[in-house]
């Protein structure tokens, strides 16, 4: 069998080791509004987010992956389809006033 490659370093997994103690001793604080973590979901995504500010090997936000993947394939279908979608885009619209009697 072939050995996958690490997802995470061995720094990032101490740094996540690191928010989940704070957290337990109730000094971990959130970034936004400094209020103490009491998720342990929390604490780990805090833990990976210094990691990353780092430089560590960890893989990027699911958000940030799916969003960059969505902006990549519009970019590609709106070269493609330019000339097309402009003419279907326009629409001939006629403002009706009511006259006042």
């Amino acid at each position: 069998m072939a050995r996958t490659a690490r997802k995470y370093s061995k720094g990032a997994s101490k740094d996540v080791e690191r928010a989940m103690k704070k957290r337990k001793a109730g000094t971990l604080k959130s970034g936004g509004s400094g209020r103490k973590v009491k998720s342990r979901k929390q604490a780990i995504a805090i833990g990976l987010s210094e990691a990353r500010r780092e430089g560590k090997k960890v893989p990027a936000k699911k958000s940030a992956r799916s969003s960059a993947k969505k902006t990549a394939a519009k970019k590609t279908t709106k070269k493609s389809s330019k000339a097309s979608s402009k003419k279907s885009t326009k629409k001939a619209s006629k403002k009706t006033t009511k006259k006042k009697s």
